[in-house]
């Protein structure tokens, strides 16, 4: 059965963002944000495949590794887990702005990669974000509800301005 995904920007929406141009780069940088278990729930109940979609161009620039977003990764999906509300996928672009690539949002790239690999439906779909780069891709995939939330917002608002019960 095709279902509908609730594309979820990582840093600022599910994460605390560091200030200024730093990155998490390690597990034990990672602070999961109040209310995102409850609101991962809330989306899970509501039918949901719940997908994190982030640029990590730390990467690009040698701050991180891949290996070591994976590892972040994996503790952002034991949250998840822990919480009832498993991660149907996450999809990283690792690219710099200026790569020209077609994962890097605004582009499209990674929210149709998701698509593809887990069965969605974009016209059922929604994306929270906390840039207009996030919105831009979702546009630009067919996703007709995208939300902009401050930066370590709470959540479940996004949640209640997308129209999820």
């Amino acid at each position: 059965m095709v279902r509908p995904a609730a594309f979820l920007d990582r840093d600022g929406v599910l994460n605390h963002r560091i200030p200024g141009d730093t990155y998490v780069t390690r597990p034990e940088e990672l602070e999961v944000l109040p209310h995102v278990a409850e609101a991962a729930q809330r989306l899970a109940r509501a039918g949901y495949a719940l997908v994190v979609v982030t640029n990590q161009r730390g990467v690009a620039r040698g701050f991180m590794s891949l290996a070591d977003v994976e590892r972040i990764h994996a503790k952002l999906a034991a949250a998840f887990a822990a919480a009832g509300a498993p991660l149907s996928g996450v999809y990283v672009c690792p690219h710099d702005r200026d790569e020209g690539c077609g994962c890097r949002k605004p582009a499209p790239g990674m929210l149709l990669q998701a698509r593809d690999e887990l069965g969605l439906d974009l016209e059922r779909s929604l994306l929270i974000g906390d840039s207009e780069s996030d919105l831009a891709a979702a546009e630009a995939a067919g996703v007709p509800v995208r939300v902009l939330m401050e930066s370590d917002g709470d959540l479940r608002e996004a949640l209640d301005r997308a129209g999820v019960p």
